[in-house]
């Protein structure tokens, strides 16, 4: 009878376990580090998958290791990898990780993860970005190709870079891309954009092959120019011409400002040989007619919108709100936005714009805090709706409170916004608080500097409106009408004749502005209020444009303050019976004539002065 064999030693078991495999073990086997995978398990088809699955997530940690193990394997450049890194980041929003990735790869890159970038930058109007990118690809010697142009001639087109837009041009011609309608068409888009028609018309007709865009450009390049003739014959000549064509045209008038040509158009349109009429040509009919305050063909297309049920669009009711509003029928537009069904914040800011063209301040108020109601929260457009009409009016309460929301909804960092704050101080004579704005301004701009020189020649201060206006000039800032109308009234109002006349005649000669009407009666307000009323009688005698009501009754009235007898008086009554002169009442100009003669003791004028009246 055989023993059992004896227990064997602890050490030995161990030995014995080390020699089976583990699926024998009784036991899970402890897990080794994980090994990365191997250079040949990672080839580019592989990276490039998982980059389009980590651009279809949106998911950036997976891809940025992906880019690492892709640089590492030296496939950065791979014409498979690259264009999806540059999709990648692209789909992030990253455009500055995206343009690293394609510029690593230098002069290897194709054109295609170039043009990636392009795009890109100009999906988001960055058209300096495109023209540098582009400048980058060719200094990398990689060959722009027909997706390319386009892109970086509209970006020529948006700057005005003429040098870099003629330069395509003639290598378009060279290569054989100078066949491709896509490229022609953004050629003829980019002269049109500078107003330069006949390059525009030259690339137009060298094209073998026209489609609707082709088509489109020229004719609204035509119209928006005002050369109305060219733009109907051509219009005349398109291949079955449909409405967007029409619109295109229609689009170009009322940019022009030729609202009667809009209007003709609109009703050629719906006429029975028109192509009919849209959604977008109703707006632009009811634009202009708010512009030239043609209610009934308004009315007409607001019917025309109600038929053809385009009047529940909110681009529908808030270009009828405005035409409404344009055309002071304020019970109207409000009927409108009372009975509309959705209430956008664009719908808001158009009745509250048509509150602040009729100078309805109350209304305009109560509509404001009628939106925190509705808890419809105001933007920028809003407050600077409410900003210009506390402006106007001298309201500061109002315009406090505005400036609290900016500060507290974190609105300040719009330029717009900061420049009307400072002008609304500035109107309300608060010159501390518009000084203290404009010294808090990251970028002061003209705007900002014309509403301090106009605040404080408001204040009798026009030292410190010229002190201001030399700093801009000092900064480079170019002077506009506007800035030039507020310098020379800081001087009427402060008695500075000599500055005045010198910025009068630098005016001209050195910042090239031609003197406006304003100009001319500002003149003729520092002269009438110093007393040198021959001066002021000579301005009005010489300038090119008849005199305005308001310049003939400053110098009446100064004629009166300093007892000048009625030669002057009576020279300037009988000029202001001319009919640019509607707008002052003759009765008013007859009371100041009479306030002279009676200064001046000669009681006889007073029946000579009716008799002119």
């Amino acid at each position: 009878m055989r023993r059992p064999p004896a227990l064997l030693p602890k050490q030995h078991l161990l030995r014995i376990r080390r020699c089976l495999p583990p699926v024998w073990w009784n036991d899970t086997p402890a897990r080794e580090p994980a090994r990365p995978p191997d250079a040949a398990f990672l080839s580019p088809a592989s990276l490039s998958g998982i980059l389009y699955s980590c651009t279809a997530e949106r998911d950036r940690r997976p891809g940025e290791q992906v880019h690492a193990r892709a640089v590492t394997l030296d496939l950065g450049a791979h014409p498979s990898v690259l264009p999806r890194l540059a999709s990648f980041y692209i789909a992030l929003g990253d455009l500055l990780a995206a343009g690293a990735a394609v510029e690593q790869a230098a002069g290897k890159a194709r054109a295609f993860p170039w043009n990636l970038l392009i795009w890109a930058y100009a999906g988001r109007g960055m058209w300096d970005d495109v023209i540098l990118a582009y400048e980058k690809m060719v200094a990398y010697g990689v060959a722009a190709d027909r997706f390319t142009y386009p892109s970086v001639l509209r970006a020529c087109g948006e700057l005005r870079e003429v040098s870099t837009g003629r330069k395509i041009d003639q290598c378009v011609r060279s290569t054989r891309y100078g066949l491709d309608m896509y490229v022609w068409n953004a050629l003829a888009g980019m002269y049109a954009k500078w107003g330069e028609l006949e390059d525009a018309r030259r690339v137009f007709d060298g094209m073998a092959v026209r489609d609707v865009v082709s088509w489109n450009t020229m004719v609204s390049a035509y119209a928006s120019t005002g050369m109305w003739s060219q733009a109907f014959e051509l219009l005349q000549q398109v291949p079955g011409a449909n409405i967007v064509t029409w619109n295109a045209v229609a689009s170009g008038n009322l940019k022009a400002g030729s609202y009667d040509e809009v209007i003709r158009l609109v009703s050629q349109m719906r006429s029975c040989h028109g192509p009919g009429v849209d959604s977008v040509t109703i707006v632009i009919g009811l634009k202009a007619c708010g512009r030239n305050g043609y209610l009934r063909i308004g009315r007409e297309l607001h019917g025309v919108a109600i038929r053809l049920c385009f009047d529940s669009l909110e681009c529908e009711v808030n270009t009828l709100i405005t035409m409404y509003s344009r055309c002071r029928m304020m019970s109207s537009a409000c009927l409108l936005f009372r009975t509309c069904s959705i209430r956008s914040i664009a719908t808001w800011n158009s009745l509250l714009a048509g509150f602040a063209f009729m100078d309805q301040i109350e209304e305009a108020c109560l509509l404001f805090r009628e939106m925190f109601g509705f808890n419809v929260c105001p933007n920028g457009v809003t407050v600077l709706t409410m900003l210009s009409l506390g402006s106007r009016f001298g309201h500061l309460c109002h315009g406090r409170e505005l400036h609290c929301y900016i500060l507290k909804h974190g609105l300040d960092d719009s330029r717009l916004l900061e420049n009307s704050i400072a002008d609304m101080y500035a109107k309300c004579r608060q010159m501390a608080a518009a000084q203290r704005v404009f010294e808090l301004m990251q970028f002061r701009d003209r705007h900002a500097y014309t509403s301090l020189i106009l605040g404080y020649g408001l204040q009798r201060e026009g030292h410190v409106s010229l002190k201001l206006f030399d700093q801009m000039i000092a900064n480079s800032i170019e002077p506009d009408h506007v800035t030039m109308v507020a310098v020379l009234s800081a001087c009427g109002h402060s008695g500075l004749v000599t500055q005045g006349q010198l910025l009068f005649a630098k005016m001209v000669s050195i910042f090239g502005i031609a003197p406006r009407v304003e100009h001319f009666s500002c003149m003729v307000d520092l002269y009438s209020r110093e007393g040198l009323l021959k001066m002021a009688e000579e301005i009005i005698d010489k300038m090119p444009f008849q005199p305005t009501a308001a310049m003939l009754a400053t110098l009446i009235e100064a004629c009166r303050i300093h007892v000048v007898r009625k030669r002057s008086a009576m020279k300037l009554l009988v000029d202001s019976k001319r009919e640019d002169a509607k707008e002052l009442k003759a009765d008013n100009i007859l009371l100041l004539f009479c306030q002279v003669a009676a200064v001046n003791a000669n009681w006889s004028s007073n029946t000579e002065a009716q008799h002119v009246a």
